[in-house]
């Protein structure tokens, strides 16, 4: 099966950082708004994704959360979760205080991809 979402070397380095910090972690990639479709990294449980937003992975065993509506424009893409020096719109992620910023690279799958990729679990 293809995965939907992958990481980084440095994303993974920061996330392992933070989980040391925080404990369970979670991500959402929101829609707009203040944060820009950034994603957020929160402690699990501190962000609830609404009603039909989409699971699309894990990041080092932490669930991967898109809104609903943007899962629509991005569903026939790859996801790639970097870390980027300096501060994103929003502030409210997790790894903002250490003067980071999270950030997801797209590419389109293959034809052959798209025949093979991982299920999306939704929000219900």
């Amino acid at each position: 099966m293809i995965k939907r979402i992958d990481a980084t070397e440095e994303a993974k380095k920061l996330i392992h950082e933070l989980a040391e910090k925080h404990g369970d972690l979670m991500f959402y990639q929101a829609g707009g708004c203040c944060e820009g479709t950034q994603p957020q990294c929160f402690e699990k449980g501190g962000f609830f994704p609404r009603m039909n937003d989409a699971m699309i992975g894990l990041v080092e065993g932490y669930e991967f959360w898109v809104d609903r509506d943007l899962f629509e424009y991005w569903k026939y893409a790859h996801f790639t979760l970097d870390v980027l020096d300096g501060f994103g719109p929003g502030g409210f992620s997790l790894e903002t205080p250490l003067g980071k910023t999270f950030k997801v690279h797209y590419r389109l799958f293959t034809e052959d991809e798209l025949e093979n990729l991982t299920a999306v679990k939704r929000n219900e």
